[in-house]
């Protein structure tokens, strides 16, 4: 019977200890969290107001020099629109009313300009819809198809995938040559408006563009890097997860999560497979994803960039938490290594390629995600490290900026539009996630962030309206 006891009681110390570990996620009130979520919340109006001052009508802001730059020959307002929704979500709803009322009275997408239809696509579309989606302003859902009108012009290709640039004004398309990210990140946002103007074509030239790529698998099911939209022909065959294709695997999996696209989720499973079983790489006691080439399958690089850690989050989000977990650790490890992580990072020469840290939201975002799917405090402290680094390296007088060098820390005088939409919001979401004022399991987040219901999405509807058979 003392036997018995002791085990007992050594049993409840062991799940206590193993609670331990989860306290920050669940105790309903918690000073230190509650502060932090208070000083990010700070810090994005503190920048806010530094855009408005210095940069005001402009993409971005140069904080540097208290300046502005702009994407193309006539600015899009692009840091407004991306950082909507992060402001809305913070409780900063007059900031947010601005914004929604000058892209309302004051923002025509007819100009005589260039574009570029990926980066526009996640920014201003995906920034649009989630404005519309937190407002019902009738007025940006019009916003919001005038822009996809002039984008969609793009996808008249022999293949479907997009060019490169679309002019907004006269729809002439240009930029054959494209990476996978540029080709396949558009059923997201396109399936949304879609639903919401109850017109079927702009998924459909999205799904279009996806199963392109698809189509043009390998024997062994990897996909490449760069292909030509009219000949379908590949341009580059390294098959890999970093910048350039990322979020066509991104899209494949939340897309299919919002829309019940069977066959989007059919690709994703072949996919996920044929990635863990190529590109994923035990090196030096960590878990990284290398390069391959697609028709072999062979390792031909080991060079990653920061945008790759991503995956953590969507490994979770898909219920492969262990790996997820793993892979989490070697990225945190790669940021403790300089104190931020480098664009590019050569993990056999052990080297930075690229020493660039443009103030990237993606390790964070799995951070976020890995919380709140495992409840463990490990993830909430690896995010303040984040966040103190951040703050410590980056933090200039007026807003943040990105550094030229992590290996000298050296300051490059730009703020990305992605900072507002992006990084702080996962920052934010991390340190207030205890008070329940966001539920992560009920929404879902486009490439840029901006955060869309799932239940707004009724999956009868969305058969109907996306076209979906």
């Amino acid at each position: 019977m003392k036997k018995l006891l002791i085990a007992c009681l050594v049993a409840l110390l062991l799940s206590s200890c193993g609670d331990a570990n989860k306290e920050a996620s669940s105790q309903s009130t918690n000073p230190k969290a509650d502060a932090l979520a208070q000083e990010v919340i700070d810090e994005t109006l503190r920048s806010w107001k530094s855009y408005k001052q210095y940069a005001w009508g402009h993409d971005v802001l140069a904080p540097l020099s208290k300046s502005y730059e702009d994407w193309y020959d006539e600015p899009l307002y692009i840091s407004p629109i991306d950082a909507f929704s992060t402001l809305h979500l913070m409780g900063l709803k007059s900031e947010a009313k601005e914004i929604e009322n000058y892209v309302v009275d004051s923002l025509s997408f007819n100009k005589n300009i260039d574009v570029k239809i990926f980066e526009v696509n996640i920014r201003i579309l995906g920034g649009l819809l989630a404005m519309y989606e937190h407002t019902g302003n009738p007025k940006i859902l019009e916003k919001t198809k005038d822009f996809a009108d002039r984008m969609l012009p793009a996808f008249d290709t022999k293949t479907g995938i997009p060019k490169y640039w679309v002019n907004l004004k006269t729809g002439v398309a240009r930029g054959d040559t494209v990476n996978v990210a540029e080709a396949a990140t558009y059923t997201f946002e396109m399936g949304i408006l879609s639903y919401y103007t109850k017109d079927p074509k702009y998924y459909q030239a999205g799904r279009k563009a996806t199963l392109a790529i698809y189509e043009r698998r390998s024997d062994i099911g990897l996909i490449g890097e760069i292909i030509d939209v009219e000949t379908g022909e590949w341009v580059s065959e390294q098959s890999h997860l970093g910048a350039g294709v990322d979020s066509y695997y991104e899209y494949l999996y939340k897309s299919y999560l919002l829309f019940g696209d069977e066959e989007l989720g059919k690709v994703w499973k072949e996919s996920i497979a044929h990635i863990n079983q190529y590109l994923a790489e035990d090196y030096d006691n960590k878990l990284w994803y290398g390069r391959a080439d697609m028709r072999s399958g062979k390792l031909v690089s080991s060079k990653i960039t920061l945008y790759d850690a991503f995956f953590p989050a969507i490994l979770g989000l898909s219920g492969d938490v262990e790996r997820a977990e793993r892979l989490q650790r070697t990225w945190e490890w790669l940021w403790n290594k300089y104190g931020l992580e480098p664009m590019v990072y050569d993990y056999k020469m052990e080297k930075a390629t690229y020493p660039v840290y443009d103030l990237n939201p993606e390790i964070i975002e799995s951070s976020y995600y890995l919380y709140h799917l495992t409840g463990d405090s490990l993830y909430f402290n690896m995010s303040k490290k984040f966040w103190d680094d951040v703050k410590k390296y980056c933090r200039t007088d007026v807003a943040f900026t990105s550094v030229e060098n992590v290996e000298t820390m050296e300051k490059r005088d730009y703020m990305p539009t992605f900072f507002f939409a992006e990084t702080l919001k996962y920052f934010y979401l991390t340190f207030s996630h205890h008070q329940g004022n966001f539920n992560f399991d009920e929404y879902l987040f486009n490439t840029e962030a901006h955060q869309f219901k799932r239940s707004n999405f009724e999956k009868e509807e969305v058969k109907t309206r996306l076209g979906i058979n």
